[in-house]
Parts: structure tokens; sequence; C-alpha cells
């Protein structure tokens, strides 16, 4: 009975062996190969899959989602024989479960090996300041260049995206410095554009204030001009209206010649000739009142003036 035992049990054994060999579960956005003895018969898809066990294997799992392959710097030279380093990203996805197993050895060292060529090719025939100012020219290029060589493949690269680039120390040292400049160039430059634009204002400003002053000051005057005229026009008239006399107008011109001499520098002033017309009408209105009236010793008459011209007369120095 023992060897009978030991039979069932290799049999129960290799039955569910044979069983976990026949169900195949394949997770989503997952595929496998199936090879019948070492040939390709089917692309298995995701979900259960049934297979023969002992005479269908699993060559290989793909994963079809999309992939972010990073790779090490690759140093590139530009035109201008400067050694960069470049550090690029790969987004790529499997769309040929088939072509990745069968048509490439390794995609992923093959999409590598592609990308450093491609970025040789396309650094070698530019400069450094296009390469520095260029990524999304250079991105495009290389994208176009990987999705035609890969397409047989069964790969599909969606995206390349430079991570950095990094010219020499030295390189570095310079543009640093140059742009240092271009700062404080710009920095100068707005500086004086700001002094000249405070400068015109300010002149703005002191030529409408000088305007403004002006005209005030010319209305003012307009104003005390009107004001004196109408001043002059009110006296005019009074004096008209009250009818004064020669004896009245004799008195009041006498009283302004001492409005006249006043100030320090009046030394010497002219007494015109209508002041003894004055002196002759105020002498004869005083002699009417006799000897108290301040006569001129001659009777109480007036002696007319000799000389008809304007007398000299000099202000006496007090000081």
């Amino acid at each position: 009975m023992e060897p009978v035992i030991i039979v069932l049990i290799i049999l129960v054994v290799l039955v569910f062996i044979a069983l976990i060999k026949t169900i195949q579960v394949i997770p989503q956005a997952s595929a496998a190969i199936v090879e019948r003895f070492g040939r390709y018969t089917r692309t298995l898809n995701a979900g259960l899959n049934i297979v023969v066990p002992f005479i269908d294997t699993i060559r290989n799992r793909i994963d079809l989602r999309e992939q972010v392959v990073p790779f090490p710097p690759q140093p590139v030279i530009t035109q201008d024989n400067l050694v960069v380093n470049i550090d690029t990203v790969i987004y790529y996805q499997v769309t040929d479960a088939r072509a990745a197993t069968y048509e490439v050895a390794s995609y992923i060292q093959a999409i590598e090996q592609l990308t450093v060529t491609t970025l040789r090719n396309i650094i070698g025939g530019m400069d450094l300041e296009r390469t520095l100012t260029s990524r999304e020219e250079i991105n495009a290029a290389l994208r176009g260049v990987l999705d035609e060589a890969t397409g047989k493949w069964g790969i599909r690269v969606n995206r390349v995206e430079l991570k950095a680039i990094e010219p020499p120390t030295s390189i570095q040292d310079s543009m640093e410095k140059q742009m240092r400049a271009d700062r404080d160039k710009r920095a100068a430059i707005l500086t004086a554009e700001g002094t000249r634009q405070a400068a015109i204002l300010t002149a703005e400003g002191e030529k409408q204030s000088q305007i403004l002053r002006a005209e005030g000051e010319a209305k003012a005057a307009a104003l005390r001009a009107e004001g004196e005229a109408q001043a002059v026009r009110t006296v005019f008239e009074a004096i008209h209206a009250g009818d004064p006399d020669q004896k009245l107008l004799s008195y009041q011109y006498l009283q302004m010649l001492p409005k006249i001499a006043e100030g320090d520098a009046n030394k010497l002033w002219i007494v015109p000739s209508e002041i003894g017309d004055a002196l002759k009408g105020l002498s004869g209105a005083m002699g009417n009142f006799g000897p108290l009236g301040g006569g001129s010793g001659n009777n109480g008459k007036s002696v007319p003036p000799q000389n008809n011209g304007p007398d000299r007369w000099e202000k006496p120095n007090i000081d």
C-alpha cells in the first residue's frame, strides 16, 4: 500500500503544478509573451488566461504603462569646442509587447545610447549660447529622432526633457560676470533715466509755477491799475463836483512839495515853474488879511516872480 500512496501523492502534486501553470493571471496594463517549444505563440492580455502546461512558457512580462527613465550626464561638445554635460529624461511607453521582446535585446539600453548619439549630433551644430537658450528646439529634435527609431521596437517616446545643461566652470564664471555687468548696466541706465525724468518734471513744475506766478502778478497789476484809475476818476469827479478855486489848488500844490523832497537820496531837485503861479495865488490870498497875513513887506502886495523858469534848490544835508 505504501507505494500506491506515494504514487497518489506524486500525482496530486503534478496535478496541482499543472493547474498553476495552466492558469495565468495578467495584471492590468501588463502583457505576457507566450512561447511554445521556444517559438512565439501569442500575447496574453490583462485578465485570466489559460495555457498548456509544460508546453507553453511565459517568455517575458512587460509593463505597458508610461515609463520615466533618467540618464546620467553625458559630455557633449558644442560647435565652439566647449564640453557641456547634459542630463536627459525620457518618457516612453511600450505599445507592442512582441516587438519590444524580439526586435531589440534591451530597449532601455538602446534608447539610452540612441539618446546620447542624437544629442551629440544636435549639440554639435550649436554654439554654447544657442545650446543654453534652445531647450525646446533640442527636445523636439531629440524626440523626433527617438520616436522614429524606436517605432519598430514597439516603443513610443512621449517626451524628452533636458534636466540640466552644465557648461565648464570657467565658462560659468565668465557668464556670471557678464550677467552681473549687464545687471549693473541696466541699473545705471534705469537710475540715469529716473534722474532725467525727475529733472524734466522739476523743470516742468518750475515752468508752470513761473507761468502761474507771472499770470497772477499780471492780474494783480491789472487790478491795481484799474483800482488806481478808478480812484483817480473818483477824485477827479469829486474835485470837479466841488468846483475848487485857484487858491485851494495852490494850497494843495504847496502841500505836495515836501513829499517830493522825501528820501535821503534826493540831494538836488528842480522846482517847476508852476510853483511861481501857485505862490502868487497864495500870496494874493493871504495879502487880503493885511500885515497879519504875512505880507511881503511891499504894503501887502505880492511881488511877481522875476523868472518863470524853474528855480534850483538844494536840500540841506542833515547827515
